[in-house]
């Protein structure tokens, strides 16, 4: 039975998607059974995986609206073991669409609970918004990762985002949890980097990913080849930044998933 991980901040440019797609790519690798779900219109995780969104039929769009079942528009990417659920600009209308659907905050929980057997990880790529559609994944998610960029208005809006997930874990989700904040775009150079980096550390502690994702050159560059960054450039510190965080993801699950064991024996 799958993880589903959200990877939300409404704030746009903090290296959610670069984030979504390079640590799914990671977890493939890693010899993980992995569905990235595209959930933001701009599609830029389903074109950053190498898919023309021109030829893009179907989407998550159908699943949610249509109720297709997610089974028949998965693809499978270049990486063995990664699969990806498609986006589409159509999904600007979802929201709209779905406004008066009974259950409307849970369309995507059941859209996922028909295939989440079939996966170790599912990793949901969210708009850079607080709407339906956002919400969806989160009442959908085991827990979220919050990218958040090492620049000067890191922490603005991370407020409002902590608020929407303990009314979603009020209302929606019970189980719903803080997976990581992970630090995004840092660069050693600058002292300004530093200080958010001992801002957010300070603030939200043991919280925090070890693991910092350093800005670099490759990982820009690859989504413009449609590849994540380690079929890019297998020996970038991208590449490398985004397996060490896969490998910290699986160690900090194992540890819980044994403490979990113990507890009930």
């Amino acid at each position: 039975m799958a993880k589903v991980i959200a990877l939300a901040n409404q704030k746009g440019g903090v290296g959610k998607t670069t984030s979504a797609i390079n640590l799914a790519a990671s977890l493939a690798v890693l010899e993980k059974k992995v569905l990235l779900i595209d959930a933001d219109p701009q599609a830029n995780a389903t074109s950053g995986n190498g898919f023309d969104l021109r030829t893009i039929k179907t989407s998550i769009y159908e699943c949610l609206v249509d109720e297709v079942d997610a089974k028949d528009i998965i693809l499978h990417c270049e990486i063995n073991g990664l699969d990806l659920i498609p986006s589409h600009i159509d999904l600007v209308g979802a929201e709209i669409e779905m406004l008066n659907l009974p259950n409307r905050e849970k369309m995507l929980k059941s859209v996922i609970e028909k295939i989440r057997d079939q996966y170790d990880y599912i990793l949901i790529d969210c708009s850079p918004s607080l709407g339906l559609i956002t919400v969806n994944a989160l009442t959908a998610a085991d827990s979220v990762i919050i990218p958040v960029q090492c620049e000067y208005f890191a922490l603005e809006g991370l407020g409002k985002l902590l608020n929407t997930i303990k009314i979603i874990q009020s209302r929606l989700n019970p189980q719903l949890a803080i997976e990581g904040f992970l630090l995004t775009m840092y660069d050693a150079r600058l002292r300004l980097s530093n200080q958010v980096v001992d801002e957010v550390k300070k603030h939200f502690q043991q919280m925090v990913f070890d693991t910092i994702i350093q800005r670099n050159i490759k990982l820009s560059e690859a989504p413009s080849y449609g590849k994540p960054v380690l079929l890019y450039d297998a020996s970038s510190t991208g590449t490398t930044n985004y397996l060490n965080l896969a490998k910290e993801l699986l160690q900090k699950n194992e540890v819980a998933t044994e403490a979990h064991e113990k507890e009930k024996v």
